[in-house]
C-alpha cells in the first residue's frame, strides 16, 4: 500500500513539474515576437509553435498508425521499406526525335538510374501527328515526338524491356500509345506478361488542371478501363492508371486539394471498373498514384501518410476488396516544377534535394528529381546528372533509408497527418454533394477551388509573406547564365520526313480498314485496345486513330467558367 502511494505521489509530482515547464515555456513563447513572413505550411495551413501529445487527444496507435506493411499502411505499404529495397530512381526524359531520346535513356541508364520515364511532345500528349498544321513549332521541344509504332522502336531500341520498368506520362491518346508499345514488344519478342511499367492514362486530373484533352469525360473514362481491363487480362505486371494530383498541384492547388482530387478521381475509375463488372482484387494492385513532392517537408510527408490510409480503407470497407495488394497505395513522386525558378537557377538543386527528402521520408515506389535548369529549358545531360546524384546521395549517404517512416510518431507530424485526413474526408463530402466527379467537372468546381487556391498562394508571394530566394528576397543583381539544351528546327524536319515515308510505303486499304474497325467498336462499346493494336501495326498515326474515335465521341471544349 505504501509503494502504491509513493508510486501515485511520484506521478503527481511528474504532472506538476510537466504543468510548470510548459507554463514557463508558454510565457517565453509569448514574449518572443514571430517572424514577419507567415508561419504557415505552404498550403496556407497554420502552424502551432510546438506539439505536445495534447495536439493528439485519443491517438489509436493502432488504427491510426499501425506497422509498416499492415492495414492501414500509413508508416508504409512494405514492411522493410528501403531496408529490403530502395525506390526506382527515374529521370522524366524525352526530346527531339524517338533516336534521340534513346540516346538519353541509355546516357541516364549508364548513370545509375533504375527506370525509365518518357516525355511526350505537345503534339502528341494533344493526339496530333507531327505533320498536323497546329504542331507547327512545337514538334519535340518539350518532349520526344511519336507518330507510329517505328516511332516506339526507336525509342525503346535495344533496351531490354523485361529488364526495366517503363513509364510514360500520356493521357488523351495513352489507349494509342500503349497499343504502339505492346504491338512493338511483342513483335521484338518481349512477353507481355513480363513486362513491367505504368502509363499514365488519368483523363480526370486534365479536366481538373492540365487541359490536354480531346474527347467528352465520359468516353474518355471508358477509354481509361478498356486499358485496365485488357492489361489485367494480358499484361498482369502493368500499372494500368497513375492516378495524378502532381498536375493538380502544380497549377496551384493546397496540398489537401491535390490529395482529396486524386483519390476522388481514383474512386471513380474503381466504380467504372466495378461497372463493366471486372473483379476488384484483379485490377486495384496495378492502380498507382502520382503525387508532387513541393517545398513544406512535414506537410507532404503528411500527405502521403493520409493518401495510403484513406486509400486503404476506401478499398477494404467501401469497395470490398479482399487482397492487401487492393488496399496497398503505391505512389511515384516528383519534386515540384512550380517550385523552381529561373533566378539563381542553381538554388533549384537544394529545392530539391529538400522535396526529395519529403517523397522518400513520406515512402514513394518511385522517384524523379527535377533538374536546375528545367524552368529555361529542357535538362542538360549535366543537369540531368546532377538530379539523379540527388536521389543517389539520398539513397545512400545520409541514412534516411535505414529505418521504417522515421518520422512516425512525431507529434507534429501525427497531427498533420490527421489533419489532412480529415480536410480530404470534408471535399469527399463536398464532391458527393455535387453529384460526383463528372458533375464537378461539368460545374467547373474544381479548376475554381484550385485557382482560388493559386491566387491565394501568389498573394502570399506578392506580399513577401512567404519568402521565395531569389524572387522576392536575396535577389542577385547579376547572374551567370548557365547553358542549356537547345532543340534546333531540324527535329521537326526529320520527324515529318519519316512519318511522310510511312505514309507513302504502308498499306493504305489496310489504314482504311483499320480506322472503320476503330469506329465500329467505338459505336458498339468494345474495348478499343483490340482494333488499337491491328492499327498499330498497320502504321496508323496517332491523329488518324484519334480522329477515328473522335468521329463518334466527339470534342470537348470544356465548360466557360
Amino acid at each position: 500500500m505504501a509503494i502504491a502511494q509513493q508510486t501515485l505521489g511520484n506521478q503527481t509530482e511528474t504532472a506538476s513539474e510537466t504543468s510548470s515547464a510548459r507554463r514557463r515555456w508558454e510565457e517565453e513563447a509569448h514574449k518572443a515576437p514571430a517572424r514577419s513572413e507567415s508561419l504557415t505550411t505552404v498550403s496556407g495551413e497554420p502552424v502551432q509553435p510546438l506539439y505536445t501529445p495534447d495536439d493528439l487527444p485519443v491517438f489509436d496507435y493502432e488504427r491510426e498508425l499501425g506497422y509498416p506493411g499492415q492495414y492501414p499502411f500509413t508508416r508504409g505499404i512494405h514492411a522493410t521499406m528501403y531496408r529490403t529495397r530502395l525506390w526506382t530512381m527515374r529521370q522524366f526524359a524525352g526530346y527531339g526525335t524517338p533516336r534521340d531520346t534513346n540516346e538519353r535513356f541509355k546516357f541516364l541508364l549508364a548513370k545509375g538510374q533504375t527506370g525509365l520515364s518518357t516525355a511526350f511532345d505537345l503534339p502528341t500528349l494533344m493526339g496530333m501527328d507531327s505533320d498536323d498544321p497546329r504542331a507547327t513549332g512545337e514538334v519535340g521541344r518539350l518532349g520526344v515526338a511519336v507518330d507510329t509504332i517505328e516511332d516506339i522502336r526507336q525509342l525503346y531500341d535495344r533496351i531490354d524491356l523485361h529488364e526495366y520498368s517503363v513509364s510514360m506520362t500520356i493521357n488523351a491518346p495513352a489507349i494509342v500509345v500503349l497499343a504502339f508499345f505492346l504491338a512493338n514488344a511483342r513483335e521484338q519478342g518481349f512477353d507481355w506478361r513480363r513486362l513491367r511499367g505504368t502509363i499514365q492514362n488519368d483523363i480526370l486530373k486534365e479536366f481538373h488542371a492540365q487541359n490536354e484533352f480531346v474527347f467528352p469525360p465520359e468516353p474518355h473514362v471508358r477509354l481509361v478501363v478498356d486499358v485496365i481491363e485488357f492489361c489485367t487480362e494480358h499484361v498482369p505486371q502493368w500499372n494500368t492508371v497513375s492516378i495524378s494530383g502532381y498536375h493538380i498541384r502544380e497549377a496551384g492547388s493546397t496540398a489537401v486539394q491535390e490529395l482529396a482530387f486524386t483519390l476522388a478521381d481514383g474512386f471513380h475509375y474503381v466504380e467504372q471498373a466495378l461497372q463493366r463488372g471486372l473483379d476488384i482484387d484483379r485490377f486495384a494492385p496495378r492502380l498507382s498514384f502520382f503525387f508532387n513532392a513541393h517545398n513544406d517537408i512535414f506537410e507532404e510527408v503528411a500527405k502521403y501518410r493520409a493518401a495510403r490510409s484513406l486509400w486503404a480503407e476506401a478499398m477494404r470497407e467501401r469497395y470490398g476488396a479482399r487482397q492487401e495488394a487492393s488496399w496497398k497505395l503505391r505512389f511515384h513522386a516528383q519534386t515540384a516544377g512550380c517550385a523552381l525558378q529561373a533566378q539563381q537557377p542553381e538554388v533549384n538543386l537544394f529545392r530539391v534535394a529538400y522535396q526529395a527528402l519529403a517523397a522518400v521520408l513520406g515512402g514513394c515506389q518511385s522517384l524523379h528529381t527535377n533538374s536546375m535548369d528545367e524552368t529555361l529549358a529542357l535538362p542538360s545531360e549535366h543537369a540531368v546528372t546532377l538530379a539523379l546524384r540527388t536521389q543517389q546521395v539520398l539513397a545512400y549517404e545520409t541514412g534516411v533509408t535505414n529505418t521504417v517512416d522515421p518520422l512516425g510518431g512525431s507529434y507534429y507530424v501525427e497531427a498533420l497527418t490527421r489533419r489532412m485526413r480529415q480536410g480530404v474526408q470534408q471535399y469527399f463530402r463536398k464532391i458527393e454533394e455535387l453529384g460526383g466527379v463528372i458533375a464537378g467537372i461539368q460545374q467547373g468546381f474544381f479548376r475554381r477551388e484550385i485557382a482560388e487556391a493559386a491566387f491565394a498562394y501568389q498573394r502570399e508571394i506578392d506580399q513577401k509573406r512567404k519568402i521565395i530566394v531569389g524572387v522576392n528576397a536575396f535577389v542577385e543583381p547579376e547572374e551567370k547564365p548557365v547553358d542549356i539544351l537547345q532543340i534546333d528546327d531540324s527535329v521537326e524536319r526529320q520527324q515529318k520526313q519519316a512519318l511522310a515515308k510511312i505514309k507513302r510505303q504502308r498499306d493504305q486499304e489496310a489504314v482504311r480498314a483499320c480506322l472503320a474497325r476503330i469506329r465500329k467498336a467505338a459505336e458498339q462499346r468494345e474495348n478499343l485496345m483490340y482494333p488499337l493494336l491491328d492499327a498499330a501495326l498497320a502504321r496508323v498515326t496517332i491523329g488518324e486513330a484519334m480522329d477515328a474515335m473522335a468521329d463518334v465521341f466527339g470534342r470537348y471544349q470544356g465548360p466557360v467558367l
